[in-house]
């Protein structure tokens, strides 16, 4: 189906076509959101369709502040109170036993929820405005990488969604962390941008559990299916060094400089430059014909573990 899609830099009218039931994609510091209010049934539906997502793939409820958790979680965990001391708002996540008001469309079928608050200013008011806690996956096709400005969401889902609410390109370019605190121990889910040492600061006995794209019943977005992929081939190199000229035409990102040519080059100064700019760097790359794109794989530990992760999944490895 195909319907008109509203560009607006207006919160107001955004947030007024979201109330009404309506599907729309907003802003925030990580990737750009594509939102649903949990209390219009119809509309989380048309959101899983406008992305051509699976339906067992649950969703992030995102919250215009702290006072909110409340109304999704049932209750919280000592640890998860001490993130979210320190974490809300900002690019972290929280999968919590959810209140029973959240339909199980939104969690996929699951007793938990994954909870969020974001910090970038433009999305706390439109969340603030909005009559109900709002449902956000990537406002991308599902598989893509995701978008990380209003032109690359209008590029993927221009006429399948209501509103697009327009805004600055993503601060940070990487999907937030996840952190399960529905069980006995809280599990890193997904890395991000908040990394492991920093959450293991607050809460010293967070671990990692290694999570492929084989999940059964994954409880938060991105360890089902495969995700972040261009329509280049993906080729990992742990240095400059070791790259094929032969193969054509190639791009390559990375924070050292390859030793070929490339018809695409983008030199990171520092992993969060790297982290901001891979997505929007693979969707250059897919307008412009690359076949190949080589990928320095940066060190498993802090911000690299993120971009890392996003690596490995786009290239099919996990």
């Amino acid at each position: 189906m195909i319907m008109q899609t509203t560009l607006t830099d207006s919160v107001e009218e955004a947030a007024a076509i979201l109330n009404s039931g309506g599907v729309v994609a907003f802003p925030t510091e990580t990737v750009y959101g594509l939102g649903a209010g949990i209390c219009h049934p119809e509309a989380l539906l048309r959101l899983f369709r406008a992305k051509g997502r699976p339906a067992d793939n649950p969703l992030i409820v995102h919250l215009s502040s702290v006072g909110q958790v409340a109304e999704v979680a049932s209750s919280l965990s000592l640890q998860a109170e001490q993130l979210i001391a320190r974490f809300f708002p900002g690019p972290l996540t929280l999968v919590l036993k959810k209140n029973p008001s959240v339909p199980y469309t939104v969690t996929a079928g699951l007793e938990s929820v994954g909870v969020r608050c974001p910090a970038n200013p433009v999305a706390r008011e439109f969340l603030r405005l909005a009559c109900c806690p709002v449902a956000a996956p990537s406002a991308n096709r599902s598989g893509l990488p995701s978008a990380t400005s209003w032109e690359a969401v209008m590029e993927d889902l221009d006429g399948k969604i209501d509103c697009l609410l327009r805004g600055k390109p993503s601060a940070i370019g990487l999907e937030s962390t996840i952190v399960d605190c529905s069980g006995k121990r809280p599990l890193l889910l997904r890395a991000g941008a908040i990394t492991l040492e920093q959450l293991r600061a607050v809460v010293p006995e967070i671990t990692t559990v290694a999570v492929t794209v084989q999940e059964k019943r994954p409880k938060c977005p991105g360890l089902k299916y495969p995700h972040y992929a261009p329509k280049a081939t993906i080729r990992l190199c742990t240095a400059a060094g070791n790259i094929d000229g032969n193969l054509s035409p190639a791009a390559y990102i990375g924070l050292l400089e390859p030793p070929q040519s490339m018809k695409l080059l983008k030199v990171c100064r520092s992993l969060e430059e790297y982290g901001q700019e891979l997505f929007s760097f693979f969707r250059l790359c897919d307008a412009s014909g690359i076949e190949v794109i080589y990928c320095e794989l940066p060190s498993d530990d802090g911000l690299g573990r993120a971009i890392r992760d996003r690596l490995m999944r786009a290239a099919g490895l996990c």
